[in-house]
């Protein structure tokens, strides 16, 4: 993936390497992704792919550092499904940053405690400016009260987003206390230490839902619009408090239905599952009555193995007992079989994959498989049903059965795929909590975006309701934070000139080079909306950012020039075009604040390793190698 990028050998080759990767992904952020097709040279199979993490993941990194990339933001999108793109950019911004400082000469102990001095200010920037719910819920109650969750536009919002920044800069300009960011080698997850006593729930006024969910939409209303259906079903099921509401997401799956229109999409009770032909004739048999259910959480073969499985040392094998591996498979899946008829298990539920050998003979027994459902779900299974969770199917026993559990049909589906196919839903009828999104799309190649959009949403919603604050979005947050870090910086420049100290005697030089990474990612950001150009882009913020004082804050400019990008395609409730509704923008404080440490996290950990060992030079390179 990266042959193509000239390496310079004199310089750090890791830090070289990650500021290119970056590179490759400056259209997967922002409002506007664009659509990329990766095409398989060998199978000359392709997908169809927009957000960072998928193209990464697609793209198959095969050297050192793109393998490190892609395991950061493979863990930072398990837990946030959103900000890939963020922290991707940023750790090509701040790789150049290093990079700049070690050709000024400047030693990594000093570039390293510099730069984590500037995430300090940027993280405490984050904690300051964060809006509480309650504020939200005063400002909504300003404006008019929207529809729906289209993104509709006024200057009251331009007004109120201008006054909201102004209250948000009274608070940075007093800074102080630093947050020490620990470097982690295996990117952990850091608590966010982002609530000050204002925002703690003291019986807080708190917006509702759909109002936040307006405001992290983010372009994609329709996606939004189920996760809220989520929120608002899961919060019924459990007769849950809407003075305080939470968003449980591991009670959410996601059911994919290809053939569909996308106004299809929904959020039905209990856990739809897509069946084959074979399968749904089972289903037919036994549903609308009471099943008895087993869960196994591994895959349902006979090759599978644990994760550390380790085999017994010591053990041999009989010569005489020539066994092919086909007999052994036949012999475990008769004991399988034999032990589900004598538990009389109707319904497996495996978080793995099942052997087509064990679903067919299973079928014949009138027994239902269905295979990948989540782990979160099986739990919330077992609890309901009594059903303990077992890694094999052999371990099963007469304690580790549920009952209770249902299986309806949904929807048949014969008539729109090529392949009979039926859609069934498994509940237990006892208001387990269990809701599934309904992703569809006549478009096969659409589905995993549209998937990987409504997860997103959902976990903006979950996230914000655990935060109980939101950041300035639309790249307000990252204004506020670079005016911080370049006054410190000019700070750090009269201050180290008199003290002449040699520990901070760069750290101006480095805080201003990580505001410039900030300025590139705020210009990309807006280069995305498709209303500005690069260098206009980049002209605009720096103009801005010099006319930056006290009393004139740009957060609110900043949202304003976002904002009109979008109104030429913005669609407009009935009445008159010139009345149209409010809609604000806004981050998540977590997600953002995670992105930027693992973003910095990336960054120190290429710099400190050894460049043999992440790139693996050889012998002509080596010489001119840099040894840090």
């Amino acid at each position: 993936m990266l042959e193509s990028v000239i390496i310079n050998s004199r310089q750090h080759v890791g830090l070289q390497k990650v500021s290119a990767l970056a590179g490759r992904f400056r259209s997967s952020i922002g409002p506007i992704k664009n659509n990329k097709f990766i095409q398989d040279e060998v199978s000359g199979e392709s997908v169809l792919v927009c957000s960072c993490f998928r193209i990464i993941e697609n793209l198959e990194p095969t050297c050192a550092v793109g393998q490190l990339v892609y395991e950061t933001i493979q863990a930072h999108h398990k837990g946030y499904r959103s900000g890939s793109g963020c922290l991707l950019f940023l750790a090509g911004a701040w790789s150049r940053t290093a990079l700049d400082c070690l050709q000024r000469g400047i030693a990594v102990t000093h570039i390293i405690k510099a730069m984590s001095a500037g995430i300090d200010i940027c993280l405490d920037v984050c904690k300051k400016s964060s809006v509480s719910f309650k504020d939200i819920a005063v400002m909504h109650k300003r404006t008019a009260t929207p529809q729906d969750l289209g993104l509709q536009l006024s200057e009251e919002a331009i007004t109120d987003a201008s006054q909201e920044a102004a209250n948000v800069h009274d608070k940075c300009l007093n800074m102080s206390g630093h947050r020490r960011v620990k470097l982690s080698r295996h990117f952990c997850e850091a608590k966010s230490e982002m609530l000050s006593s204002a925002l703690l729930p003291d019986l807080l006024e708190l917006p509702d839902v759909a109002v936040l969910a307006e405001s992290l939409s983010h372009g994609c209303e329709d996606a939004m619009k189920l996760a809220v259906e989520a929120v608002q079903m899961l919060s019924k099921m459990n007769q849950q408090d809407i003075s305080d509401p939470s968003f449980d997401i591991s009670k959410v799956q996601t059911c994919v239905l290809p053939g569909l229109p996308e106004d299809c999409a929904c959020v039905v009770e209990g856990c739809v599952f897509l069946l084959s032909d074979e399968q749904a004739r089972v289903a037919h048999r036994i549903k609308q009555q009471p099943l008895k259910v087993a869960l196994v959480t591994g895959d349902l073969s006979q090759t599978y193995r644990h994760l550390g499985f380790k085999s017994l040392s010591g053990v041999g094998v009989c010569e005489h007992l020539d066994l092919s591996a086909s007999s052994k498979e036949d012999e475990w899946l008769e004991k399988v079989v034999n032990r589900l008829l004598n538990l009389k298990v109707n319904l497996i539920l495996t978080a793995g994959l099942a052997s087509q050998k064990v679903i067919q003979h299973c079928c014949r027994h009138h027994i239902l498989v269905v295979e990948k459902v989540n782990s979160s779900v099986l739990r919330i299974i077992a609890s309901s049903t009594g059903a303990v969770p077992v890694s094999y199917a052999t371990q099963l026993a007469e304690p580790c059965v549920g009952n209770g559990i249902n299986v309806e049909i949904w929807r048949d589906l014969s008539s729109y795929e090529r392949e009979s196919s039926t859609a069934v839903n498994i509940s237990n009828g006892r208001n387990g909590g269990l809701v599934t999104a309904v992703i569809t799309s006549c478009i096969h190649g659409k589905l995993q975006a549209l998937e990987d959009q409504f997860w997103a949403c959902a976990y903006r919603l979950h996230h914000a309701l655990k935060d109980r604050a939101l950041l300035p979005g639309a790249g307000g947050t990252e204004v506020l934070c670079v005016h911080q870090l370049q006054k410190q910086a000019e700070y750090h420049r009269v201050e180290d000139s008199k003290t002449g100290s040699a520990a901070n005697l760069y750290r101006g030089l480095v805080l201003q080079l990580m505001a410039d990474g900030l300025i590139d990612y705020i210009s990309a950001v807006m280069v995305s909306t498709g209303r500005f150009s690069a260098a206009e882009a980049r002209t605009i913020v720096s103009k801005q950012l010099q006319d930056f004082h006290k009393d004139e804050i740009i957060a609110g400019k900043f949202l304003q020039l976002i904002l009109e990008s979008r109104r030429e395609d913005a669609v407009f409730s009935a009445g008159k075009p010139d009345e149209a509704l409010t809609v604000k923008i806004y981050d998540n404080l977590s997600v953002k604040q995670e992105a930027w440490r693992k973003a910095l996290d990336l960054v120190f950990l290429v710099l400190q390793t050894d460049a043999e060992i992440i790139t693996g030079t050889g012998q002509r390179t080596e010489e001119n190698l840099m040894r840090l």
